[in-house]
Order: structure tokens, then sequence, then C-alpha cells
């Protein structure tokens, strides 16, 4: 009888428990799951959202192999994602480890360098950043003060579009720096204190403390950030104009999945098929990051 008055008593946990998280699970449903089984569906049929979606088999993705415009996305965001992660992750790293010591002055700093990690993904910011840009922009007219004669559109050159759009990701190092900052403060002073009193200067230290221990965390802030590298759209879209010009040296992998499902004639089902490459390479980023982890990644166990 007592275990039966346990497991009702269990039970009527379990179903308030599923009740209190039914909001979260009826979003993620509508808005994650089943979109994602459609789009999976979409990426085997021909569908331009007028019509009904017709089977086509593997012919999205075979069309893929000769559109020139796929492997430029390609090597675009490829390009993008190498050097703003790589870059962002190197300066966040770099000031948290100059406001490691806590004080009241590190607080207000960290703060201002947060900032950009909150706004810098915004379409204000992207506009903003289009405009600094710009022949007329801010960029030329600093540039003119100090003696250089430049009246280039930096956003209109496409030897420096990419590049522009690569400085804005970097200067949205905030959050990344946050959670280094917090790792940072978690390796024990004792640890240093041993390696001063043996003689290591500061390199030993960064070199055989600071960087094994912190490995862990830059192992979760590789992972996502790389996938923020692969996804990344609203920048590209506001400083471009939405058309990744110039000569297409800023068209990002997600505009052209967006262009293809949204502008001309729809093409839904090329663009379905688009977006599961892209969830394929990010999951092949991301098995063999995990998969190298043992070789880079020290845990105290």
């Amino acid at each position: 009888m007592k275990a039966y008055y346990t497991g009702k008593r269990q039970l009527k946990e379990d179903i308030a428990g599923f009740l209190f998280i039914s909001p979260w699970l009826i979003g993620f449903f509508a808005f994650a799951i089943i979109p994602m089984g459609m789009s999976f569906y979409f990426s085997f049929t021909r569908y331009n959202l007028f019509t009904p979606p017709a089977f086509n088999g593997l012919e999205n993705f075979q069309r893929m192999v000769t559109d020139s415009l796929f492997w430029k996305t390609l090597q675009v965001t490829f390009i993008y994602a190498f050097f703003s992660v790589s870059l962002r992750l190197i300066f966040a790293f770099f000031l948290a480890s100059l406001f490691k010591r806590a004080s009241w002055m590190t607080k207000v700093y960290t703060t201002a360098y947060y900032i950009p990690s909150l706004v810098g993904a915004s379409v204000a910011i992207a506009v903003l950043w289009r405009r600094i840009f710009m022949s007329d922009g801010l960029i030329n007219i600093v540039l003119q003060a100090i003696g250089i004669k430049s009246n280039i559109s930096w956003i209109g050159n496409p030897d420096t579009a990419l590049g522009v759009i690569v400085i804005l990701a970097i200067w949205q190092f905030g959050s990344s720096m946050l959670i280094f900052l917090a790792g940072l403060r978690q390796i024990p002073k004792t640890y240093y204190e041993a390696a001063s009193i043996d003689g290591a200067g500061w390199i030993n230290q960064f070199f055989r403390i600071t960087l094994p221990q912190m490995t862990p965390i830059i192992f979760f802030n590789l992972i996502m950030q790389l996938i923020n590298g692969f996804t990344a759209f609203s920048q590209a879209f506001i400083i471009s104009g939405g058309s990744g010009d110039p000569q297409y040296n800023t068209l990002f992998y997600a505009l052209y999945v967006y262009m293809r499902a949204f502008r001309g004639t729809p093409d839904m089902g090329y663009a379905s098929a688009l977006a599961w490459v892209l969830v394929l390479i990010i999951a092949v980023f991301t098995v063999i990051i995990f998969k190298t982890q043992n070789r880079w990644v020290h845990y105290e166990s």
C-alpha cells in the first residue's frame, strides 16, 4: 500500500513538472522540431510556396555541384568564419587576461566591452557600420584628417567588403571575454605561487598553467563561435544591401539560402537543401573538434 501511494505521488509530481515545462515543449516542437522536419522533406522536393511540393529526389543536392554561387558562398563563409572566430577569441582571451584581477574599474571596463555583444548583431548597428565605412563615412574622414587621402567605399570595394564585416564580428567579443574571465578567476593562485617559487616567468606560467587550465573554456567558446560564424546573416544582409555585393564577396551562406527562398521566384526546395548542407557542414566541424579534444583539452580529472 505504501508503494502504491509513493508511486501515485511520484506520478503527480511528474505531471506537475511536465505542466510547468509545457510552454517550452510546445514552443520547441512548434518552432524547431516541426519546421526542421518540414524543411528536410522540402529539400527533396520542387517547391515554390505557391504550388504543392513535388518530390524530385536528390535533384536539389545534385544541382549544387554546378551552382557557382553555392561554391562562392562556401568560400566567403569559410573565410569569414576562420578570421572572425579566431581573432574574436584571441581578443577576448587577451582582454580577459588583463581584467583578471577584480576591481571596481575592471567592472566598468568589462561592462563597456560587453555592450557591443549585446547590440552588435542588431540592425541599427549594421546600418551604422555601413555608414561608417562608406566613401564619405567616418573612416575616410579620420584618414583624411591625419593626412591620408582616402575616398573609397570600404563596403563597395571587393577587396575590403568582407574585411569590414569581419571587423564588426571581432568587435562583438564581449560574451566570449566574460566566459574567459570567469574561467581565469577559477584557476587556483597557488599554481602561480608555486611556479614563481620555482623560477618560472610569466611566459612559462601562461603556457604551462593558464593555457592548459583554460582549454575547456576555449573548447566551449570555439564550438559556440564557430556555429555563429557559419550562420551569420544579419550583418551581411544589411551591409551588402541584401545582395552579397560587391561581386558576391559578402554573400554568406545563410544570406544565399534566404535569397533562394524568398527573392524572385521562390525556390524553397533548393533553399531547404542548402540549409541542410549547412547543418551537415557545422556537424562535421563540431564532430572533428569533439574527436580531437583529447589531444588539446585538459580536464583536471
